[in-house]
């Protein structure tokens, strides 16, 4: 059995107390029972007509607000369901957990509005919910807001205060980008806990069901500036598992100014998230601009108890996207510390070409060093925090852009770096800063040409700028940051020069 150090707390009550009608251990006993089972492909519940829908239609079948869980009650948190069809194929078991004890939900046809569409009569009445919203009053008091959102497969998106939904997140990975093909969990089962009136977190349960694994989950939601979401795994597998992918976000990268090749498009930047960030044991912080490249790409960061990753949209001026429908200078960045000891693994980061700002082509995520074998348990317990900017993260100079081009010379790559900060705006434009360029793949893979470091007059901050060569036909990476008489100013920029 598998503890790696870091197994729920939430597991042991406190000597001499009584354990609760309903927690974790017993949404876990539920899945290890069932990873003992065969796994059975859940039978088709939606019928085939359903899932033929336009999306138009699909967008205007709508749940009615009067029929939202705990509406009339007071408690500072509301549900509303998600009807299946189109892509939702699968619908989930819903209950409540209150004093009275465990209920599940009921569906009915009545509780949604179909719109111009003339298909509601056919609805079966005991369908189901494909998944669910919940709402809470933490952007105005006067209204209820959606704050987080679970629906398809393992997927849950949340907001901060001051966001429009952007990015994803999964309950696991597994086997993503291997040759074998992706193996995609569902949440087969959830149970929503009634709040108190004075209660600033709902706690929502699920089991996962896999062909190779089941799941128990517990998720602790906290609307605000920031929406921090607390997630406790224990994993159960059926079968060996390749690669699983713990705290799995998913995202959309088109274009961006570090991009080479640009679509006939009148946005210049469309992504919902524009890097990669980690921070490691050491305490040093590692940016990575995303970007959508020619073939699959998938990058390995080899750390050892890392402190936290998550993906970022740091750029938040309209003037960079110029769309008005999808706004995505407003969408969230979301950051996931550990809690608990994480031990050995890699943080992989992986770039699928596209096409369309419709297919979200960005995942990250993280792969423990330890397999997990059949019959073992997994447990692990990380912090999501759904914001859209935190000066702390990192707490010294941050990458802000990065830009390139083919340089002054025959296969040459020329990057434009640029670094801000409060600490970087205030230091004067003849400050002597060194800019500290490496070639993280070796020597012998590309030789650093030239490098300066200017102060951005417009912008306030630093500008880097280097050329460098590749000597190979392989991947070079680079690292980078600033340096002032031998202090770290910056977060450690890195990219990869693809052949």
């Amino acid at each position: 059995m598998i503890r790696c150090g870091f197994l729920l707390a939430v597991m042991a009550a406190p000597a001499g107390a009584a354990a609760p009608a309903f927690d974790i251990r017993t949404v876990a006993a539920k899945a290890e029972q069932l990873a003992k089972e065969s796994y059975q492909e859940p039978k088709a519940q939606v019928p085939d007509w359903l899932l033929k829908i336009s999306y138009d239609q699909w967008r205007q079948v709508r749940f009615r607000p009067e029929y939202a869980l705990w509406r009339d009650e007071k408690v500072p948190f509301r549900v509303q369901f998600f009807h299946p069809g189109l892509y939702y194929n699968r619908v989930v078991t819903i209950n409540v957990v209150d004093s009275k004890g465990v209920r599940p939900l009921e569906f009915s046809p009545t509780q949604f509005d179909y719109g111009k569409s003339d298909f509601a009569s056919k609805v079966p009445q005991d369908l189901g919910y494909a998944g669910f919203r919940i709402h809470s009053p933490f952007k105005t008091p006067k209204y209820s807001d959606e704050v987080i959102v679970f629906l398809g497969a393992s997927y849950f998106r949340a907001v901060g205060r001051d966001q429009v939904f952007g990015l994803s997140a999964r309950g696991l990975a597994i086997d993503t980008a291997e040759p074998s093909g992706e193996e995609f969990p569902y949440f087969k089962e959830f149970w929503i806990v009634r709040p108190a009136a004075a209660d600033k977190e709902i706690i929502v349960y699920a089991v996962l069901d896999s062909r190779s694994l089941t799941g128990a989950y517990r998720f602790v939601v906290q609307p605000g500036p920031q929406t921090t979401v607390k997630v406790d795994v224990m994993v159960y597998a059926r079968q060996e598992v390749k690669k699983i992918g713990f705290a799995p976000l998913t995202s959309m990268f088109l274009h961006g100014e570090n991009t080479f090749r640009q679509s006939e498009d009148y946005r210049p930047e469309v992504h919902d998230s524009d890097g990669v960030l980690l921070n490691l044991e050491s305490g040093e912080w590692l940016w990575r601009p995303l970007d959508n490249p020619r073939t699959l790409d998938v990058t390995g960061f080899q750390v050892a108890r890392p402190k936290g990753f998550g993906l970022i949209q740091r750029d938040h001026d309209f003037e960079h996207y110029q769309d008005l429908e999808t706004r995505p200078d407003l969408r969230p960045s979301v950051w996931q510390t550990a809690r608990g000891d994480w031990g050995n693994g890699r943080i992989e980061l992986v770039e699928i070409p596209t096409k369309a700002d419709t297919n979200d082509n960005i995942v990250t995520y993280w792969v423990p060093a330890a397999k997990l074998k059949p019959g073992e348990l997994l447990a692990f317990a990380y912090t999501m925090y759904w914001y859209g900017d935190d000066p702390a993260r990192p707490p010294a100079g941050r990458v802000v852009a990065t830009r390139r081009d083919r340089g002054s010379a025959e296969g040459v790559y020329r990057y434009l770096i640029d670094f801000e900060s409060n600490q970087l705006k205030a230091l004067p434009a003849d400050t002597v800063l060194r800019g500290v360029v490496t070639i993280a793949s070796g020597e012998q893979s590309a030789e650093l040409l030239s490098q300066q470091v200017v102060k951005n007059p417009v912008a306030r901050g630093w500008r880097l700028i280097f050329q460098v060569r590749p000597k190979q036909k392989g991947p070079v990476e680079l690292r980078a940051f600033l340096d002032k008489g031998g202090e770290a100013l910056t977060e450690t920029w890195s990219d990869v020069i693809r052949p």
